[in-house]
């Protein structure tokens, strides 16, 4: 329970003093201990006395108003690699009863392939439940005087040869003056003892970086979590790829200059896996329609691009020279003449412009 929640549990205005939380406490479980009051409700009540009680001074006195405390529920003890830890969820409610937990929130990463395509991924981590025997307060209260202090709720401080000199809160009953005693089932922990679980979780495709996915935990089994799971998606950059908001992937493609020149065919990578692309020489860039992500989760693909870089050796072989002499022999007719009538028209515009000068 929030402060504000306590301090309405004991009936208080959120500014009260240290002294009037003291004594509001007192009151209120002189009233509604089991062993003062037979009605039904009295242990339930009795439970959220004390828990408002602890939630105010753990906060701190007079600051207790502001201040962020977290509810108490399931808590993460330890999460696998490749995954965050879980977040806390909402404390079981007094006499057994249990209310709507918050989701526990988890981050899962993976790749862009397995966004693009779907998969089934293993959620597992562990968690700390709040003890139900003491409603997370880590002890039962015996009612009647703390025997400590004789129900005062603070001990005499003396210094040196005896002399008295103030007083401080007694550490048995926690200032409240009533005796109380460690749970036994928590052994006054105020949460049961770790306990794992494991669910497989399916991504639907078309998934992205920062996407919300929710999870019912009451469908999962008795090896699931105690509550929702929310699972924030985390896609890794690609090294490859670049994805673009309408589902188009893009790629930078090195390719062999001499493999371009000829048209042959090469192995394109794509989120799917390889293609093969037939090249042409007079072309840098290939669209492979529906090779690319999803353009809204679970919808059509759209489109994979992806640019060619022709790369040609920077120092030539002696016999890659002899074939380039030769191949650019092949490229003039009779007379010297080029044979592609684009160089033929530019050489004869040279030859007009040589002549105006």
């Amino acid at each position: 329970m929030g402060t504000d929640h306590a301090f309405a549990e004991l009936g208080l205005a959120p500014d009260a003093t240290e002294r009037e939380v003291k004594a509001a406490w007192r009151r209120l479980a002189s009233q509604w201990h089991p062993d003062r009051n037979a009605s039904a409700g009295a242990s339930a009540r009795m439970q959220r006395i004390n828990q408002a009680f602890d939630e105010i001074r753990r906060a701190g006195f007079h600051a207790a108003a502001t201040a962020d405390v977290d509810t108490p529920g399931a808590t993460p003890d330890h999460a696998p690699d490749g995954f965050d830890d879980d977040q806390p969820g909402t404390a079981s409610g007094a006499a057994g009863t249990e209310r709507r937990r918050r989701p526990l929130r988890r981050k899962l990463r993976m790749t862009l392939e397995e966004a693009a395509a779907g998969c089934i991924k293993v959620v597992q981590g562990r968690f700390t439940d709040t003890c139900a025997a003491c409603a997370g307060a880590g002890h039962q209260v015996l009612g009647g005087n703390c025997a400590r202090c004789g129900g005062s709720g603070a001990m005499p401080k003396r210094a040196f040869f005896g002399w008295p000199t103030g007083a401080t809160e007694c550490e048995a009953c926690l200032g409240g003056g009533i005796a109380r005693q460690p749970c036994a089932a928590c052994s006054g922990r105020g949460k049961t003892a770790p306990r794992g679980y494991k669910i497989k979780v399916r991504i639907p495709h078309g998934v992205r970086d920062g996407d919300l996915l929710h999870v019912d935990g009451s469908r999962v089994g008795a090896e699931g979590p105690p509550a929702d799971l929310e699972i924030r998606v985390e896609v890794a950059e690609h090294a490859f790829f670049r994805l673009d908001d309408d589902g188009t992937i893009r790629c930078e493609m090195p390719v062999d200059g001499f493999a371009w020149i000829a048209n042959r065919q090469i192995q394109v990578p794509t989120v799917a896996g390889f293609h093969t692309l037939r090249l042409s020489r007079d072309r840098l860039t290939y669209r492979l329609e529906g090779e690319g992500f999803p353009v809204q989760r679970r919808g059509p693909r759209g489109d994979h691009l992806v640019t060619l870089v022709p790369i040609f050796p920077q120092q030539l072989s002696t016999d890659q020279q002899i074939l380039l002499d030769q191949l650019s022999a092949t490229g003039s007719g009779a007379g010297g003449e080029a044979l592609d009538e684009r160089l033929r028209a530019w050489n004869r515009g040279l030859r007009a412009w040589e002549r105006s000068l």
